[in-house]
């Protein structure tokens, strides 16, 4: 098979080595956590290993970390309401999994909108927030520390002072942020914090729920049963997954600070030739502080979808955006929520790196990027003429 560059971290990163080897290690711990003889100890060990490697990740206690099945599970357990009179306030730009709205009536859900940086309207949020407090409700707001598509940075510690002033409660999304930037709960003022293993290079289906400290309830359990995970989260862990996610944490903390100004220095090197070799490239999100590894950009004429899947044809795989609509090509919500017009928005290409990721597969990316806008250039005259 010819050589392939991957550059989607963003949807998903490649196993680290660490990972694979905790997670065989794990597969030979015959035991049941739950049980109280020597095997069962056993798993439980590391569990608890890995538990702690999480919670040092986030900059929590290791009582607060409960692992999920992912983090669509861990979105959905911190989306409840504790009164009937709760609304729950999202910005325009999450995740599906939380614009869904967890376990709360559509009716109590609102959307606050975002700037044209992509950045949350803390106005708008400040405005609602006491429309809630009017109402006699309690209002629980979900921002994500970082957006998927466009790497923008969310005002999260200012944010949580709004949502605290009010007498609310935040629920941060770090999918994108843990293990990529600081990422720490009690200095983002959180209350919860969802962490995702796969995007750290740990294996997917593996996620966690994480609260700031005891003071704040944990949510009702979104999966009841047995008394796993403290009693938050029912039903046998997944060992081998959870000690690979710990493992990858772990990795990642400790190399944080270098990664990050290394994958840095790669995009910033990606996006200026993008700009020199054509300068009608649009960056979406530049003016904001962003992810070190991430670039989503247009090149006005070309559509996504022909640009992913002749990209993939040269060997470099990239996304359109987000990569949790089973291999849909679709509008972006992000862009249109920070006003981009429809046709620019449905040309956006997203470029995401990783601990893996080298210079040779940024020249690889532009080799083809420039191939594949040539092609597609002298089509669309032809088309005109």
């Amino acid at each position: 098979m010819a050589e392939r560059t991957y550059l989607d971290w963003n949807a998903t990163a490649p196993l680290r080595p660490e990972t694979r080897d905790a997670m065989v290690a794990a597969l030979d711990a015959i035991g049941n956590p739950s049980s109280v003889h020597a095997e069962g100890r056993a798993a439980r060990r590391l569990i608890d290993e890995a538990r702690r490697r999480v919670a040092a990740l986030v900059g929590a206690e290791p009582a607060n970390v409960v692992f999920t099945s992912g983090c669509t599970e861990a979105n959905a357990t911190a989306l409840s309401p504790s009164g009937p009179a709760d609304a729950l306030l999202v910005s325009a730009i999450e995740h599906p999994s939380v614009l869904a709205g967890g376990r709360f009536l559509p009716d109590v859900i609102r959307t606050v909108p975002v700037e044209p940086n992509g950045v949350i309207d803390l106005v708008a949020l400040e405005r609602q927030l006491a429309g809630v407090g009017r109402e006699g409700g309690r209002a629980l707001v979900s921002l994500m520390h970082a957006n998927n598509e466009t790497g923008v940075v969310q005002p999260v510690a200012a944010t949580a002072a709004l949502v605290h002033a009010a007498g609310g409660l935040l629920h941060v999304d770090a999918v994108q942020t843990a293990g990529r930037i600081a990422c720490e709960i009690k200095a983002l003022g959180a209350d919860f914090l969802t962490v995702s293993g796969h995007k750290l290079g740990g294996p997917k289906g593996g996620g966690a729920l994480v609260r700031r400290s005891d003071a704040v309830a944990w949510p009702a359990p979104l999966i009841k049963g047995g008394g796993q995970e403290r009693g938050t989260r029912a039903g046998t862990e997944n060992v081998a997954a959870i000690a690979g996610f710990g493992a990858a944490a772990a990795t990642a903390a400790r190399e944080l600070a270098a990664e990050g100004r290394r994958v840095a220095a790669l995009r910033d090197r990606l996006e200026a030739r993008l700009k020199v070799e054509l300068p009608q490239t649009v960056i979406f999100g530049v003016a904001a502080e962003r992810l070190p590894n991430t670039t989503l950009f247009a090149l006005p004429g070309i559509k996504a979808e022909t640009a992913v899947i002749g990209l993939d044809l040269a060997g470099v795989a990239v996304s359109s955006g987000a990569a949790c609509s089973s291999g849909k090509v679709a509008a972006s919500h992000v862009l249109a929520a920070m006003g981009v017009p429809a046709p620019l928005a449905r040309g956006a290409v997203r470029v995401s790196l990783g601990y893996a990721s080298q210079e040779a597969d940024i020249e690889r990316f532009l080799v083809a990027w420039r191939a594949l806008a040539e092609t597609l250039s002298k089509e669309s005259r032809g088309m005109a003429a």
